[in-house]
């Protein structure tokens, strides 16, 4: 019988097809895998970006990643830098899935791509497993169990574990706003604003300190994998695309702009993607006491990073609403991402006319 706990592939979506045959003769020829058939291959509902599919054989089950089809921004869906991220971090960082082969060849799928090893348990999705049994104080427990994890990655040595190429460091506060900026206005379609006051507000209020780190930039409850026994115990972290180093504070505002709480208003519990509504979960002000009580961190004022988040959100919605705009992808969850690009940019606008009196 299927534990409808754990988080389970599904059918692949139309134009998402794998060449099932492709990939099962680069597995048997081109890795060290001892797999033996042809996979039954599913897909996961994730996948607004890179696509995730799960492949189960005999043997073992595996995860294979690639890049989407159609147009992609300059730096995205780099599976190599993905695949050689996670390898590295690993052995100091034990959230991190096994790396298991890489394929560089794109006549293999039309693009590179990975394989890793498969983590069972509970991806807390947009909701928890009904037949979950939850407490606010097991649910408040999974929440501090969240920020500790992403307080542990921020406190790696990123030099001892190998990683100082990972990014340019010093000055990633400007990059991130001169980068995102760029990507959003490339991607901007007629239906969309130019979000002008935002940019020019980010760019006048860039903080003059930045603390340098490993930074997961996609560190959400929809990327932890649960214990099926405890679910307030993470076994995981996924989807390392966008890691690299950065700030520690711009992190936890990436974080915040997913952070939907039970009384937000109807946009946001439409858009809501993870179980941050649940009785016991922090509320945004209590995550950032949290983090900053628990590394130390003093920070007047959050309000830059809370834009930052919710700017870099809509340029990543704007970039996934481009593909589906220009037929580039079919997938009908992107079909109103434009709307959420204009909830999120009055979000800026709110916080930004709230600073100081919260």
């Amino acid at each position: 019988m299927t534990n409808t706990l754990l988080d389970q592939a599904k059918a692949v979506r139309t134009g998402e097809e794998l060449d099932e045959n492709a990939v099962a003769d680069w597995l048997r020829s081109d890795t060290k895998l001892s797999l033996s058939g042809q996979p039954i291959i599913t897909q996961y509902a994730g996948g607004a970006s890179n696509w995730t599919y799960c492949l189960d054989y005999p043997e073992q089950s595996i995860i294979l990643r690639r890049g989407p089809k159609g147009t992609k921004a300059k730096g995205a869906h780099d599976m190599a830098r993905e695949f050689k991220l996670q390898q590295a971090l690993k052995p100091v960082y034990g959230y991190v899935p096994e790396m298991l082969a890489y394929c560089d060849n794109n006549e293999i799928l039309g693009t590179d791509f990975y394989v890793m090893e498969k983590l069972t348990g509970i991806i807390p999705r947009k909701n928890l497993p009904k037949n979950l049994l939850t407490t606010p104080n097991q649910t408040r427990q999974l929440c501090h169990n969240m920020l500790d994890c992403l307080i542990e990655l921020h406190q790696v040595d990123y030099q001892q574990a190998g990683l100082e190429h990972l990014g340019k460091g010093a000055g990633y506060t400007a990059r991130q706003i001169s980068g995102w900026s760029e990507r959003f206005q490339r991607a901007k379609t007629w239906n969309v604003p130019a979000a002008s006051s935002v940019l020019h507000w980010l760019n006048s209020n860039m903080p003059t300190e930045e603390r340098i780190c490993i930074t997961h930039n996609d560190f959400r409850f929809d990327n932890l994998l649960l214990d099926e026994n405890d679910y307030t115990k993470i076994l995981g972290v996924l989807d390392w695309e966008l890691a690299t180093l950065g700030d520690p504070l711009m992190d936890l505002g990436n974080t915040l702009a997913y952070w939907v709480e039970h009384n937000d208003d109807f946009l946001a519990q439409q858009s809501r993607r993870q179980p941050t509504h649940l009785p016991g979960m922090l509320t945004r002000t209590q995550v950032i006491e949290y983090y900053c009580q628990k590394t130390k961190i003093d920070v007047d004022e959050f309000t830059f990073y809370e834009v930052y988040g919710l700017f870099r959100l809509a340029a990543i919605a704007q970039q996934i609403y481009y593909r589906y705009h220009h037929g580039q992808t079919n997938n009908p969850a992107f079909k109103h991402f434009w709307v959420f690009v204009h909830y999120l940019l009055w979000r800026c606008k709110k916080a930004i006319k709230s600073q100081g009196k919260r």
